[in-house]
């Protein structure tokens, strides 16, 4: 029976905001829709968009850059000679999990809410913070050139190693082989799954009001469960012997930090009253209060102002009636003085 409970709890955390403040806040959500607003609402972040194009453009770019060739002498061989294996997470998974899935779960919030704001801004937010990663993770693995704990196989399928006069190692595998084993450093599978589901788990803490001092454990599981799953990403890397370890914890310090910035650009931090919904949301009923207030405070000066205007009016017809009746008894005393001087 517990359990029950705190499921509907949850439900009624992530769909209504938790207090009856935010659920009184929450009655004019359904008048903007993907049908109404989605196309004003695209247009408003129409350069954000661009620059999402942009990023994937740069992308592009960088996988086709030759990473730097860093110098591989024998002797760190010993560290190099791990076996090659397979990946337990694919590459071609990563964007499924971290970015696809997460949209399924804002359209779930979306469908029950009906609110277009949340639904853009955790999308735009969500790509923003996967292709940032990716360009800054990318660009450092160019950079950087560390070669894998398997590159000694990569570099030599026969296991006949070759150093030039140098020391240098002088490989004969395939060339696109060894070009991806010098992208050690850091892990791209690691910063691509904090990247997305760290930014899944931000959303979701703000949704189910994670931080509103309610003591409900079970908050923290839902929230920790994409965090788990990154972490045990990254894990794989480790065992497929694909990277080292300092390669995944810098990975995943990239990713979540940048799954921060990009959620924090869109929606309140989680712990905030308001952090169940975007800043867009709340900026549009803040608007839409004045407008219906300014109308309100219109009325009753032009209501004041008729008072007034009445008032004056019924105090001049008074200050005339007293001039005409001040006036009538001079008259009527002037005549009756008249009157009297006659009979003299």
């Amino acid at each position: 029976m517990a359990w029950l409970d705190l499921g509907s709890l949850f439900r009624l955390r992530i769909f209504s905001g938790g207090s009856q403040h935010n659920r009184m806040q929450e009655v004019p959500l359904g008048s903007h829709t993907v049908r109404s607003h989605g196309i004003t609402v695209a247009r408003t972040h129409m350069h954000d968009w661009l620059i999402l194009m942009l990023l994937v453009i740069i992308l592009i770019i960088l996988y086709v850059i030759h990473p730097f060739y860093r110098f591989v002498g024998k002797d760190m061989m010993s560290d190099l000679r791990y076996p090659l294996k397979d990946n337990t997470v694919p590459g071609w998974a990563v964007p499924m999990y971290a970015v696809l899935l997460p949209i399924v779960i804002f359209l779930v919030v979306y469908f029950r809410r009906r609110d277009v704001y949340d639904l853009h801004h955790a999308i735009l937010g969500l790509l923003f913070s996967f292709l940032v990663t990716a360009v800054i993770t990318v660009s450092i693995k160019n950079a950087v050139g560390r070669p894998r704990p398997d590159f000694f196989w990569q570099c030599f399928p026969d296991g006949k190693d070759v150093y030039d006069k140098w020391g240098d190692v002088i490989c004969h595998g395939d060339k696109s082989v060894i070009r991806e084993g010098h992208k050690s450093f850091p892990s791209g599978h690691t910063s691509g799954s904090f990247a997305g589901l760290g930014f899944l788990s931000l959303y979701l803490s703000g949704k189910i009001k994670v931080f509103d001092r309610g003591g409900h454990i079970a908050k923290l599981c839902i929230v920790f469960l994409p965090l788990l799953v990154a972490s045990l990403v990254g894990i794989s890397r480790v065992d497929d012997y694909w990277h080292h370890w300092q390669d995944v914890f810098a990975g995943g310090l990239i990713g979540l930090t940048v799954a921060t910035f990009c959620y924090l650009q869109f929606f309140p931090p989680p712990y905030h009253d308001e952090g169940w919904g975007p800043y867009a949301y709340f900026r549009v009923l803040e608007e839409s209060r004045r407008n219906t207030q300014s109308p309100n405070t219109t009325n009753v000066h032009n209501e004041q102002a008729s008072e007034a205007q009445d008032e004056n009016q019924q105090e001049e017809r008074r200050s005339n009636g007293f001039m005409g009746l001040y006036l009538t008894n001079d008259g009527s005393s002037s005549t009756l003085e008249e009157l009297e001087s006659g009979r003299r």
